[in-house]
């Protein structure tokens, strides 16, 4: 679990112009990660635009990953869904030998309950074979993962290992890690409140403008984790604009717009998705000139 421990990156897909998966692209982004200190790579979430890739895409997105990554960072797969039984088929068919974890967000829509919830990943538990970080994010799923159930899990299953922790609620952080075992990974699925998360008893973060400021980004949530709080602090706010400005207009854009700035992919996002509007490009262009 140590290996969990610090800054992953929700990746993005990078789309050539005509929406085909840019390789290339991908393949660059992967090595800036390696190369700036970035301690794991989640694969095919939310950020990754898996909702709108097709079978084989995503398997051509894991292919190149992992070919770019080369063993020399931890992969988390993302596989979540609101029917269960069809998950734990995915589960059960997946090839995850590349694989070190299994990010799985809470089923979105059905609105189940506590109970619904705690049902669902012990099926998965049940099946997987590989460790399990859950994915709370009750502003895409419509319902929130209770940090009383989180414990029962945690305690329950020795495989579900973490909880990526997205409900922008510090309060409720604060209370889950004071809850589950001290070796139960609690970790931030938001960026601006990552070192607040931190230095209150957190593992790191799962992030996305990671990917587009990984060095320094990476570098804030190690320092939290060694206790160097006003080192750690210096670099949240300067780092902090540019999290209100990749997520002004959604996520990914916001983020593929800033790594645009950077000369790293193209801002081309799929449908329903859009580009973010020029005023926003300009903001974030600037944003990058100066950082």
């Amino acid at each position: 679990m140590n290996r969990f421990i610090g800054t992953g990156v929700a990746i993005i897909t990078p789309f050539q112009e005509d929406f085909t998966v840019d390789v290339e692209g991908l393949k660059n982004l992967v090595k800036d990660q390696i190369e700036n200190g970035i301690e794991y790579i989640v694969v095919l979430g939310t950020t990754g635009e898996s909702a709108t890739l097709s079978d084989s895409e995503k398997e051509l997105v894991k292919k190149t990953i992992i070919e770019a990554n080369n063993g020399k960072l931890p992969l988390v797969l993302g596989i979540g869904g609101n029917n269960t039984a069809a998950l734990v088929n995915e589960f059960k068919s997946t090839d995850l030998d590349a694989f070190d974890a299994i990010l799985s967000v809470s089923p979105y829509y059905n609105k189940p309950s506590q109970e619904g919830i705690y049902q669902h990943y012990k099926a998965l538990a049940a099946v997987s074979a590989k460790p399990i970080i859950i994915y709370n994010v009750p502003g895409r799923t419509a319902s929130n993962i209770l940090p009383e159930t989180i414990k029962r899990l945690a305690t329950d299953f020795t495989n579900i290992i973490g909880v990526k922790e997205a409900a922008g609620d510090l309060v409720q952080a604060m209370k889950l890690i004071s809850l589950v075992p001290k070796d139960f990974l609690v970790i931030s699925g938001d960026d601006m409140i990552t070192l607040p998360m931190v230095l209150a008893g957190g593992h790191g973060v799962i992030s996305v403008i990671g990917q587009g400021l990984p060095k320094e980004f990476s570098q804030m949530v190690r320092l939290g984790l060694d206790g160097k709080v006003k080192e750690a602090y210096k670099l949240h706010y300067k780092i902090a604009p540019s999290i209100d400005m990749i997520f002004a207009e959604g996520n990914p854009a916001g983020i593929k717009s800033l790594l645009e700035a950077k000369n790293s992919c193209k801002p081309v996002v799929r449908l329903p998705l859009v580009k973010v509007s020029d005023k926003l490009k300009q903001e974030i262009q600037a944003f990058v000139d100066q950082f």
